[in-house]
């Protein structure tokens, strides 16, 4: 396998029951690279990024076959710990959820409690540290004892994103992170996800055409579970080899 991408995906079928949802998938994505997951509601984005690290198995009746390479080694096969893959392969959810019976400090380092550090003061440092990765610190350094509830969906998502990378993800898979967002909000996020490219590789799905524009290096255009087009995505914007893609990107789009 090609060792200069950090993720490959190799003839990826998904199911929920009997209903095939991604079909034949193949895709290379380069490492410290942002790329957009971009479709028609319904088109299968939120369960392929499921299938990136093993959550999409976890709902009943749901089924995968294919291979997913995380730095070439393949996440699927039988003596691999769908555990450690998610520690590898974080992911932010659409809508925020932080445990909101949990303190703003716990809930940025339970993974690394669950993970077996319980020194306290190694998780002061660490929270700090992400905390301030995330955005957040300067809001919250004093009320980290006090539950997440009272905190704005925009903070709220910047915690669960600091949750998730408290555990240090080599990537980050995010479902519309941004869409539940005020405009103020979703532009921090988006700055954040710029800074984080640095040292991580994000899978970003959504729905704002301009947000992925701005922020992504290759957008990949997925209809009825297969992916029509992936390219560079300033190439992608501006000439798209397939005409679906240029009806989708246009407004003119319809299921035909």
């Amino acid at each position: 396998m090609n060792s200069n991408f950090i993720l490959q995906v190799h003839q990826l079928n998904a199911w929920m029951d009997k209903m095939h949802i991604i079909k034949n998938v193949n895709l290379n994505i380069q490492p410290n690279t942002i790329t957009a997951i971009i479709g028609p509601s319904g088109c299968g984005k939120s369960t392929f990024i499921r299938c990136l690290n093993r959550i999409h198995e976890e709902t009943p009746k749901a089924s995968v076959s294919g291979k997913v390479l995380i730095e070439n080694q393949d996440i699927y096969q039988p003596n691999i710990d769908p555990v450690l893959i998610r520690r590898k392969v974080g992911m932010v959810f659409q809508k925020p959820l932080p445990f909101f019976s949990m303190s703003i400090f716990e809930n940025v380092v339970i993974g690394l409690r669950l993970a077996g550090i319980q020194n306290r003061s190694i998780l002061n440092e660490i929270s700090e540290k992400i905390l301030k990765e995330a955005a957040l610190w300067n809001e919250v350094k004093d009320k980290l004892y006090t539950s997440g509830a009272h905190l704005s969906g925009g903070q709220q998502q910047r915690l669960c994103i600091a949750r998730a990378l408290a555990i240090q993800p080599i990537v980050l898979l995010m479902d519309e992170p941004t869409s539940a967002l005020d405009p103020v909000s979703t532009i921090k996020i988006e700055e954040l996800m710029m800074k984080l490219k640095k040292k991580m590789t994000l899978i970003v799905v959504t729905h704002n055409m301009q947000q992925a524009a701005r922020i992504s290096d290759q957008t990949v255009f997925f209809l009825n579970g297969k992916i029509v087009e992936s390219q560079p995505t300033s190439q992608l914007f501006r000439f798209p080899k397939d005409k679906r893609t240029k009806h989708y990107l246009s407004g003119k789009w319809s299921k035909e």
